[in-house]
């Protein structure tokens, strides 16, 4: 055997602790990795044990197999630390202790035997107790005794030869396996029986598997570089909860951090990290295979406790390694991105570029050491770098581009005079009040002349109707108490409320299908608006009864729909480019902004800042609007219009067409606007500071069509932290979830269907649930606290386009395509 000890660190990040070289090549067997000791095959059927924490203690070299070993493992957190190798002849169970205290004694370390001919095995798996083992020999998985040579169960049923499996931490008698059959199962060994099988779910072969005992959920990883993620839950159906492709997102990780300016044109770092394979100019041929694959070749958490991140509204994420050929990337399971990349030819000091196979152990003094064995020759080596280190490095880079400044929805800075909402603040305010009521005409008799004795008005009463009892004790009827306390003190919203998901009315918005472009729930949640495709506005009453009123005025499609905060205006805007306020009152806009105010359509019209303005988007730029509205009733002066309206300021998208997405708080004073582009940028404007204070690229690969944030309601309380998620959806790429202090991305919701259709999302009032819209003619309710759907709600006729919460009780109303309205309750 040779083997060289690299104890003299290259880089910073990473070393080579060990290395050797087989007689018998090594490639495509599994070998194990834990926080003691790592373990492989060495010269074909010797077991080889490598010490973690003494690299220079001598390796352990166990000897009984005949044949070539297949597969080996180690216990995790189990003392003493066993070992499990197979072979075509045997399997044999190795206990660490006694084959040390025999080596010393100057005695062969001996193995107990729990397998005789099983065949080719490609897996084993330690059960949690430590009394089982999950061989998996050819398509058949097998459950050994560790006490004794005994099969307990026999589990058979793919249709290829069975790579992995494992057993499932909280549920004593489940297995989960995967196969070359490109299908997951799950079994109840106990029963030797199937409860689960999955469709085949990829033309490649899955390869690795691992089981998150925390969100109860299945990782697969495959030939393709594909990591799919299931749900193990019963209830749940074992259903899909996202897909990603590895490539694609290390890709894009380090494109950022190329565009960052930490790598200069040579390819090298000033982290001493060289960036080379993923642009073309690997150092030798075989790199070159990482640019056509990615196979997944080992799945690995990392303990979160060592881990320096960042703490988003959630906490610490959850953060997987996964390895192939060509390195290690770390992946954030909330919102499927990298965290950071590792890849072996960026180094010269390793003398394993591409790997066969590998395995990986995270939680030894804060280093992660990994071992890996060459896919082209017999070498293997151990090496050990700084994750942190790593992870400091790279996250310069790609955080480069954003604002360090302390961003926060709920505002907690004076409002400057510089800024633009400071423009009318030394002056009275008079929007949404009536400035013609001291021009109207009091209401008097004819004949009001006092002389006038045919009037009336010079004598007294000279009779009295009645003599009312005043000795009565006044009762007030439990219905009318109740009635009064709901319209003078507003009721707490249920915090604890489960999801609305009880269908309660349908209905539809015309007696022909007429699209539902836009609904939007008043802030008192009496009212609901409704724009419809037919140019024309509907309010209906939250509790749908009766007729709806009915606003019509535009010349187009009503695209956009906004309440004031006292629930008493309505702005609309349509694909005639035109703005109307309206009163829930009366029928007639109060004020119209016509065609010559405005070169582009326009979108997204809200009132801002406690009603002070008006926001609206034109083009690429949105404009602040300051305005006052008069619904004075004169009939002499009717056409006499003095509602106004004035444009304050505009700002501009630096690179973007098109404004996709705008948003703003209303329901208390916020001085952030949030805008998305055709160019798929999210910029954050501060109206205070008057400028963009950040910019997030690449929010989905395609244009957002809406932001929505978590503005609660007057009926709910949150944390003040609360308010600074918000939500971005586009077609073809779900929804996600971001967290405004930090800007980035803190979970990722897929399940529903979104591939040519803008369905809407809104976030519940009391910010624990996430609903949206669909084209499989269902509405989906996310919980913001997992990564897959709460609820699945069917019935609908045509594709969910809009959706939306009521603020003051757990009431969902969706909208559809052929103009449905269905109102879900809890």
């Amino acid at each position: 055997m040779m083997e060289a000890l690299h104890n003299t660190p290259c880089l910073t990040v990473i070393r080579e602790r060990r290395s050797t070289v087989s007689s018998c090549p090594v490639s495509h067997v599994q070998i194990s990795c834990s926080c003691q000791y790592c373990a492989f095959p060495l010269n074909g059927n010797d077991l080889c044990i490598w010490s973690i924490s003494n690299p220079t203690e001598e390796p352990i070299i166990l000897k009984g197999h005949h044949q070539p070993i297949t597969a080996v493992t180690l216990s995790y957190g189990m003392n003493p630390c066993l070992v499990c190798s197979a072979s075509p002849d045997y399997v044999i169970l190795w206990k660490m202790d006694e084959c040390k205290s025999s080596l010393l004694e100057g005695r062969l370390p001996r193995g107990r035997v729990i397998g005789t001919l099983l065949g080719m095995v490609a897996h084993l798996e330690f059960h949690p107790d430590g009394k089982k083992v999950a061989a998996c020999a050819r398509n058949k998985i097998l459950i050994l005794s560790v006490e004794c040579e005994d099969v307990l169960a026999e589990l058979a049923g793919h249709l290829g030869s069975v790579n992995a499996a494992k057993f499932c931490p909280w549920q004593d008698n489940l297995l989960v396996s995967i196969s070359e059959d490109r299908t997951f199962k799950v079994w109840n060994y106990h029963a030797e029986s199937l409860v689960f099988q999955s469709a085949v779910l990829s033309a490649f072969p899955l390869l690795k598997m691992y089981i998150d005992a925390e969100k109860k959920q299945l990782v697969t990883g495959c030939a393709d570089g594909q990591l799919r993620v299931f749900s193990l839950l019963e209830e749940h159906h074992f259903r899909p909860v996202c897909q990603i492709d590895l490539q694609k997102e290390n890709h894009n990780f380090l494109q950022k951090f190329q565009e960052s300016g930490q790598l200069d044109k040579s390819g090298l770092a000033t982290s001493e990290i060289k960036n080379v394979s993923w642009k073309n100019s690997a150092k030798d041929k075989d790199t070159v295979i990482m640019d056509s694959s990615f196979p997944v070749l080992y799945i690995h958490k990392f303990k979160q406790s060592l881990v320096e991140t960042e703490i988003s509204f959630f906490g610490h994420p959850r953060l997987l390694w996964v390895g192939s050929s060509s390195g290690f990337i770390l992946i954030n399971m909330e919102n499927c991105e990298v965290e950071a990349s590792l890849n072996f030819s960026d180094y010269d000091n390793l003398s394993i570029m591409l790997v066969g196979s590998c395995a990986l152990a995270s939680n030894v003094d804060k280093k992660v050491y990994c071992l890996l064995t060459s896919m082209f020759s017999n070498q293997v080596s151990l090496i050990e770098f700084d994750a942190l280190t790593l992870m400091r490095s790279q996250h310069q880079g790609v955080q480069a581009h954003r604002s360090v400044i302390g961003l926060s929805i709920v505002s907690s800075e004076p409002l400057l005079s510089t800024s633009p909402l400071c423009m009318e603040a030394s002056k009275k305010s008079i929007s949404l009040k009536t400035i013609g009521v001291k021009n109207t005409v009091k209401d008097q008799p004819l004949v009001f002349h006092k002389k006038v004795k045919s009037s009336g008005y010079s004598a007294a009463p000279r009779m009295k109707m009645f003599s009312p009892k005043t000795n009565i004790k006044k009762t007030i009827e439990p219905s009318k108490v109740k009635k009064n306390i709901q319209s003078g003190i507003m009721k707490e919203y249920p915090l604890k409320s489960s999801a609305p998901n009880i269908p309660w009315k349908q209905l539809s918005v015309a007696s022909k299908p007429t699209a539902v472009s836009c609904i939007q729930y008043s802030g008192d949640g009496k009212k609901l608006a409704c724009g419809l495709s037919d140019k024309s506005i509907l309010l209906f009453s939250s509790d749908f009864s009766g007729e709806p009123s009915v606003f019509a005025g535009h010349d187009g499609t009503v695209n956009g729909l906004g309440w004031s905060h006292d629930s008493n205006w309505v702005v609309s805007s349509a694909e005639d480019n035109i703005l109307k306020i309206w009163s829930v009152k009366n029928a007639d806009p109060v004020l119209v902004m016509g065609k010559g105010m405005f070169s582009k359509p326009v979108r997204f019209p809200q009132f801002y800042y406690m009603d002070t303005f008006i926001l609206l988007s034109s083009g690429a730029e949105f404009h602040i609007l300051k305005y006052s509205l008069d619904d004075a009733k004169d009939d002499l002066k009717r056409y006499k219009q003095k509602s106004w309206c004035k444009s304050v300021q505009k700002f501009q998208m630096d690179t973007a067409v098109e404004i996709t997405g705008l948003s703003a708080v209303n329901d208390f004073y916020s001085y952030l606007v949030l805008a998305v582009g055709s160019n798929r940028t999210l910029e954050v404007f501060d109206l205070n500071l008057n400028c963009s204070v950040a910019t997030i690229p690449d929010v989905h690969p395609r244009a957002a069509h809406q932001i929505c944030q978590n503005k609660g309601s007057a009926f709910s309380t949150q944390a003040s932290e609360a308010y600074n998620l918000f939500a971005t959806t586009a077609i073809g790429d779900g929804l996600k979830l971001w967290d405004m202090r930090t800007l980035r991305c803190v979970r990722k919701f897929e399940g529903h269907v979104n591939r040519c259709q803008p369905c809407g999302i809104a976030i519940s009032p009391c910010g624990r649930f996430i609903a949206c819209g669909s084209e499989d003619r269902s509405a989906y309710i996310y919980d913001i606290h997992s990564n897959t759907y709460l609820q699945k709600l069917s019935g609908h006729t045509q594709t969910v386009i809009n959706v939306a919460f009521n603020p003051s009780s757990p009431q969902l109303t969706t909208a559809t395509l052929d103009g449905k309205l269905q109102i879900f309750v809890s």
